[in-house]
């Protein structure tokens, strides 16, 4: 079974939608022993980072995730759910997030030309590097996906998996031992996404 966290925080239905699609025991849950049991962990997000992570903090789950990823157990975070999973964001001040992934989340308008608007939505090709991380093993190069983000993970070449091109190379995907996260939304990308949720499945 795969839990998907709820903790007031995430396109919830949808992902719950896409994981029934490819025939997969998922379940959205706030209960801490629910996520304990669980196979794997799916950590949504949409919204802003310090309020997200005060809500995931408030409902004791951020140390439920930490503890049960430091066991082994995969987890996926997705969008801003991703980001949360770097030490910190620079989003409306500096927030710390849950510091499985090196790195800080920051304005992709550091670093993409003026001219080109933010958020950064729609569809863009992904770029996975010299090798191809598991999550990805049914995609092919400049394959895309969907994305709806104004902040991207920076200083965290290491855990870099997938990139896209805006202007400047972001971070599309991180990974780092049994830790992985998509900017990106697999739940809106089609076949694209739901290969990489099965592909997560399978890990």
């Amino acid at each position: 079974m795969i839990a998907i966290v709820d903790y007031g925080v995430g396109n919830l239905f949808s992902l719950k939608s896409s994981f029934a699609e490819i025939g997969a025991d998922v379940t959205v849950t706030s209960d801490a022993e629910v996520i304990r049991a669980a196979e794997k962990i799916i950590l949504p997000g949409v919204g802003a980072f310090g309020d997200a992570a005060e809500k995931l903090r408030q409902s004791g789950l951020d140390k439920v995730v930490i503890e049960e990823t430091q066991k082994g157990k995969h987890l996926m975070g997705i969008c801003l759910g991703m980001q949360l999973l770097f030490e910190k964001s620079f989003e409306y001040g500096e927030n710390d997030g849950l510091g499985l992934i090196k790195g800080s989340v920051r304005p992709i308008s550091d670093v993409i030309p003026k001219d080109l608007k933010i958020p950064h939505i729609g569809w863009n090709q992904l770029s996975f590097g010299k090798s191809k991380h598991p999550i990805f093993k049914y995609l092919d190069e400049g394959d895309c996906v969907y994305f709806v983000h104004s902040f991207y993970g920076a200083e965290c070449d290491e855990s870099v998996i997938a990139t896209t091109e805006y202007g400047a190379a972001l971070t599309a995907a991180v990974a780092s031992a049994n830790v992985c996260g998509c900017q990106f939304h697999p739940e809106k990308s089609g076949k694209a996404g739901l290969s990489i949720l099965k592909a997560f499945c399978e890990l």
